[in-house]
């Protein structure tokens, strides 16, 4: 082995190195990597070959020190049971590595502390230390103490769901009630006439905007909409038994359409406790499309969220604030699909 080649797997290659390499200035090196228009065509070839042969590594450090720019986004991940994960969540999660890494950017995950609810804490820590240029929140809500927070710091942020009409409209999100309406749309070709809907909690403006999306169209079609009241996704037997109950009579639905998977699960249990059929008596559809759809017997059909979209777009919307770019004046509506599966056939 070389001696250089031994020198540069101890050490890093530097930047008087490649220069060197390349026979060039250490401001030609340094243009061919942060502004290679600047760099004719020829000379960006010769210095970009040689970097990639020296496996040369700017010093980010030292770049941060010199443009205040971190390179690193902060994401504030809902707190979550490491044993039980929201899988949607963790899908979300994978998306936003990946936007965000497509972009030259690393993602810093934190949360409160132990035992801690209130995030403004948490959020005041990593901005005294500066170790990131904005911030990601997700499951926002209209009125969310953490948008109100940030707004306030004067940090860059994006969020995942949609702030209220008082806050910056730095947001993006599904078109819930498209996608819902699509459900309903999709259980009237089956040619259902009675239909029942499986909500959440009401609070939460994703799940109303999906009931009424549900609705709406269901109404226009000529639908008969049952519900068995607010379920609550913790509480599986009370849920459970609100479905069954609904199950029961002779007017009952022969579809049910339900805000999560989750619920979707509450709603299979119900129909088997009933002694009915998923997908032969009673059609089921659920919304997410977690991993779990799949392994169902029968397979759920549900709503597949575009979170690798979400995520670019989030990013871009941050990233453009760093910048010191005007975002947009209302936050990016993304469309979702229905992912049909033998629950509903």
């Amino acid at each position: 082995m070389s001696e250089g080649l031994s020198r540069r797997r101890r050490g890093a290659t530097t930047i008087e190195e490649v220069a060197r390499a390349a026979g060039v200035s250490r401001q030609t090196v340094s243009n061919a990597i942060n502004a290679p228009q600047k760099v004719r065509p020829e000379t960006l070839a010769r210095v970009t070959a040689t970097v990639e042969r020296l496996g040369y590594q700017p010093d980010q450090s030292a770049r941060s020190l010199r443009t205040g720019a971190r390179r690193t986004l902060g994401y504030l991940a809902p707190v979550d049971d490491p044993f039980d994960p929201n899988p949607l969540m963790a899908g979300f999660l994978e998306a936003l590595v990946d936007a965000a890494g497509a972009e030259g950017q690393r993602v810093l995950l934190f949360r409160p502390a132990p035992g801690t609810a209130d995030p403004r804490p948490a959020i005041d820590e990593l901005l005294a230390a500066r170790q990131v240029d904005g911030l990601v929140l997700a499951d926002v809500l209209r009125d969310d103490l953490r948008v109100a927070h940030v707004v306030r710091s004067g940090v860059p942020f994006a969020a995942f769901g949609r702030t209220g009409a008082g806050s910056p409209q730095h947001w993006v999100d599904i078109d819930n009630t498209a996608a819902m309406a699509a459900v309903a749309g999709h259980l009237a070709a089956q040619g259902h006439r009675r239909v029942g809907f499986v909500g959440g909690a009401a609070g939460l403006p994703w799940m109303a905007d999906r009931r009424e999306g549900f609705r709406a169209e269901a109404d226009r079609l000529g639908l008969t909409v049952a519900e068995p009241g607010e379920l609550g996704t913790g509480a599986q037997g009370d849920g459970v038994a609100a479905v069954r109950a609904l199950l029961r009579g002779a007017d009952r639905p022969t579809a049910v359409a339900a805000g999560s998977d989750l619920l979707a699960m509450d709603v299979y249990e119900a129909v088997r406790a009933e002694g009915l059929t998923v997908g032969r008596d009673v059609a089921v559809v659920g919304f997410h499309d977690t991993p779990l759809c799949r392994h169902l017997h029968p397979a759920l059909t549900s709503v597949r969220l575009p979170l690798p979209a979400i995520a670019a777009g989030l990013v871009r919307l941050l990233l453009a604030q760093v910048r010191g770019e005007q975002p947009p004046g209302k936050g990016l509506e993304l469309p979702a699909e229905l992912v049909v599966r033998d629950s509903s056939r």
